[in-house]
């Protein structure tokens, strides 16, 4: 018993370092003298294995739209051409292409939602960690088709003649080829290009069906350019001449040239790998939002926290003495593996998520607090202590698992039909519920049997 108990404290001793480790932020160790010298790190880390395919930043907790700032913005959608019994799908596709394409900056919980009054279909979209409002709303707003287009018959081509294919759009045909036989598209940069400092290029990848239809485009256009339209533009995002291996059949995937910088060969093929927007938009409202009062409301946030886990754990020892004191060891335990899974997720952390999360230290110490009491009753009907604390926690056990199992259902309800700060409250209510289990039950257990089987060999 003694050995299943070591196990224990070794395994619960590596989670909690392993979880004190990913909680602190980055702190510099230094020590110069006669003994050692070295200038190290310890917490922030920024960990990348297998050559960079699986990466995890731990440097610092990822924050909401209160807490970081961000942008929001309010869209339009004009529906007034779709009719009336589509508009609701029209406005819940619009949304998906606006969430994939904010998806695909990389923001951490962009919250995107559709709200109607009476004939106004609009579109809520709230990015953390964003300032450039700007950018965002052209990236968010374009449509963003891309249409292929070739030279109409009976049109002379020739290289000379080529600012007036870029100039005039009546020299074009449309083609059955369009962003929809995409499947992706990506930046690349190729090497002889960047040497003849020409910008980055996007890489077109086509499904197996679009594959096809662009070969037979470009088998009909040999020494013809393909002209590449974004929208309505009337000018050509690109014209690349279809050469005789092109035309003998498109082996790898074709890239567009253009006067791209990164950041707009990023935008660019965001928008086409998000797909177009099935109805136009337009913005109502847009504004920066600063992260000033969300940082005094974390660190408020966090201090009531401490004093009220200071405090249970006071009233812990008050009440139950050893016991307490155990409990209040395990409720550390649940404080830092809590957090650190909130780095791990990652969470984003919202004023309400961190209401979720100091409700949970509650419910933790609401589990111990029926062992304790059964513990005591079974002590009193005479039971030796270490049968007392056996049949205690056995059957607590049940109350405990049925009012966490409910909480956990609500906590599901919340997530799945909630809005965007809901959702943060009920995601880290749920991982606290799940957590404060494991320590109530197996970190709180194991301290008491390890105190009880360490009276027992001493008295022996």
């Amino acid at each position: 018993m003694f050995k299943d108990i070591r196990i224990r404290l070794a395994l619960i001793g590596t989670l909690t370092l392993l979880s004190l480790l990913i909680v602190l932020p980055k702190i510099p160790v230094k020590m110069d003298n006669a003994f050692a010298r070295f200038e190290t790190t310890v917490g922030g880390y920024n960990i990348s294995l297998f050559n960079g395919k699986f990466k995890k930043d731990l440097s610092s907790f990822r924050k909401g739209l209160d807490l970081s700032g961000g942008i929001r913005i309010v869209l339009e959608a004009d529906v007034s051409k779709i009719e009336s019994g589509d508009k609701d799908a029209a406005l819940e596709s619009a949304k998906e292409v606006i969430s994939r394409r904010v998806n695909l900056l990389g923001v951490t919980e962009p919250y995107v939602a559709t709200t109607k009054s009476g004939d106004q279909y609009r579109i809520l979209v709230e990015i953390p960690g964003l300032d450039n409002v700007t950018e965002a709303v052209k990236l968010i707003g374009q449509t963003a088709q891309l249409i292929f287009m070739e030279v109409k018959p009976g049109v002379e081509w020739s290289q000379d003649k080529m600012y007036d294919f870029y100039t005039n759009l009546g020299m074009w045909q449309d083609t059955e080829v369009t962003g929809a036989d995409l499947k992706g598209a990506d930046v690349v940069v190729n090497q002889q290009t960047n040497i003849q400092n020409q910008g980055p290029q996007i890489r077109l990848k086509f499904t197996n069906e679009g594959r096809e239809k662009f070969s037979e485009l470009a088998k009909r256009n040999v020494g013809k350019p393909i002209g590449l339209f974004l929208d309505d533009s009337p000018y050509p995002l690109s014209m690349p001449i279809v050469s005789e291996d092109l035309a003998g059949g498109l082996t790898d995937d074709p890239v567009i040239s253009g006067n791209f910088d990164f950041e707009s060969a990023k935008n660019l093929s965001i928008q086409i790998r998000a797909g177009a927007l099935p109805v136009p938009v337009r913005v109502l409202e847009q504004e920066t939002i600063g992260a000033t009062l969300g940082t005094e409301s974390v660190q408020k946030s966090f201090f009531a926290a401490g004093v009220g886990l200071l405090l249970v754990v006071a009233f812990l020892i008050f009440k139950y003495g050893k016991l307490g004191l155990f409990a209040g060891g395990a409720l550390f335990i649940y404080s830092l593996l809590t957090l650190a899974i909130f780095k791990i997720v990652p969470v984003v952390l919202t004023l309400p998520g961190i209401a979720g999360f100091i409700l949970s230290i509650g419910m933790a110490t609401d589990a111990n607090i029926l062992v304790f009491e059964r513990v005591k009753e079974e002590l009193f009907w005479g039971k030796p202590s270490d049968l007392a604390i056996h049949l205690g926690f056995d059957r607590a056990w049940n109350s405990i698992k049925d009012s966490n199992i409910s909480s956990l259902i609500t906590s599901f309800i919340l997530f799945q039909f909630g809005s965007g700060p809901v959702k943060g409250f009920a995601l880290t209510l749920a991982i606290g519920i799940a957590v404060s289990l494991f320590t109530s039950i197996f970190v709180v257990r194991t301290f008491i049997e390890w105190s009880h089987v360490g009276r027992i060999k001493k008295n022996g």
